[in-house]
């Protein structure tokens, strides 16, 4: 994999923009708790600010990154992204902490012109046959960053405070568009006589999904994910405490553990890339969340419990590679951007939902039935994949062969 010019760099320029993201988004968090003296309302409105511009620019970034150039589309996101954080200093001066949270609110803005355009950089650069192996490395690096940026991105805050975590963020987020520059020249758009306007690629792009069956079907059980993980992410809390009898601080041991397997896991989908389907890693991580969801809900043992979430955080790089291969499989290059655009918000709607519905039906029922709910939902999930698949073989069976 390493041998490709293309995947070298865009690794590299990604590790330098996730150290810059967790550095940045962890200094603003620590900040703005700090300064607010602990108010959950103003800690909730980082994540606001993280999430809603998915809902609003997803497939409005995901239809500009079809009409733009990839690369040129990803190095202006990234300087960008570094003049934004230098606009703390301007909130920092004037003792308004509700200002850090524009700098956050434009940062996920560029976000959703800039993943589209990796993903578009994916399709055109890397061969089919190793393309499920880069997507498992690529998801590897979100993985170790999931683990070790909380803890850079607080060591950095803790030890030179917000104002150097700023500049280092700025730093590291042009760093990363330095690199980008090592890519290949992007190639010239075909010009066509009667361009289309932006609300007729929307338009289209819409259309483009609900018109291939493999996408639909995508789209639903990546909606049903989104809400099975968001039912179960806010409650771990309660593992520890309720169903294990450990203090809060023996959280941060399950999460280890689930973060840790997830860098497995994005190991083995690297080192089978050319063996498994991508429909097979889905089905086998769907099911194997179910089981592991389950398990985790009902157990009240601190072996069985580490060992179900083992399987649980394995599952996860399994699930995003396998749905991620499938998009770029199914999906033509002058599509990526709009179809990653319509189908992420699924996902991420459909978890805000599931985490803003977690507490409220945890006080109407209880820890285990919840985690039965959503073991139920990753069920479905895997009906269907299942359906989605029985329904493209017969598609295939019944379409004439020349």
């Amino acid at each position: 994999m390493f041998s490709n010019r293309f995947f070298r760099t865009i690794i590299l320029s990604r590790i330098f923009l996730q150290l810059g993201i967790w550095i940045r988004n962890f200094a603003i968090l620590l900040y703005v708790t700090e300064a607010t003296n602990n108010d959950p309302s103003a800690v909730s409105l980082i994540s606001v600010a993280e999430f809603a511009p998915i809902f609003v620019f997803a497939i409005i970034g995901g239809t500009f990154a079809d009409r733009w150039k990839p690369k040129r589309t990803m190095i202006g996101c990234d300087f960008l992204s570094a003049l934004s954080v230098l606009g703390v200093w301007v909130a920092l001066q004037s003792g308004s902490w509700q200002g850090l949270l524009l700098t956050t609110l434009v940062s996920s803005i560029l976000s959703q012109f800039s993943q589209p355009s990796g993903m578009k950089l994916f399709k055109q650069h890397v061969p089919e046959d190793q393309l499920q192996g880069m997507m498992g490395m690529y998801q590897t690096v979100m993985a170790v960053f999931m683990v070790i940026g909380p803890l850079l991105g607080t060591f950095v805050y803790q030890h030179y405070g917000i104002e150097v975590a700023v500049i280092v963020a700025a730093m590291l987020f042009c760093g990363s568009a330095a690199i980008l520059m090592l890519l290949p020249r992007d190639a010239e758009p075909e010009r066509t006589q009667h361009a289309a306007s932006f609300r007729q690629e929307l338009t289209a792009g819409l259309h483009y999904v609900w018109g291939q069956h493999a996408l639909r079907s995508l789209g639903l059980t990546f909606a049903a994910t989104g809400l099975a993980s968001g039912l179960t992410q806010p409650l771990s809390l309660f593992i520890a405490i309720d169903n294990l009898g450990q203090d809060k601080s023996f959280l941060q041991y399950l999460l280890m553990v689930s973060g840790a397997a997830m860098l497995v896991g994005g190991g083995v989908v690297m080192s089978i890339g050319k063996k498994a389907s991508p429909r097979r890693l889905l089905l086998f991580g769907l099911s194997a969340s179910a089981l592991a969801t389950l398990g985790t809900g009902w157990s009240e043992s601190i072996p069985l419990t580490l060992t179900l979430l083992m399987i649980g955080g394995f599952s996860v790089p399994l699930i995003q590679v396998g749905i991620n291969t499938i998009i770029l499989q199914n999906t033509d290059a002058a599509f990526i951007g709009r179809v990653g655009g319509t189908i992420t918000p699924m996902f991420t709607g459909m978890m805000v939902i599931g985490m803003s519905l977690s507490g409220v039906l945890m006080a109407a029922w209880t820890l285990p039935i919840v985690f039965s709910l959503s073991a139920l939902i990753f069920a479905i999930a895997v009906f269907t994949v299942k359906l989605g698949s029985r329904a493209r073989s017969s598609a295939s069976k019944a379409s004439p062969q020349v």
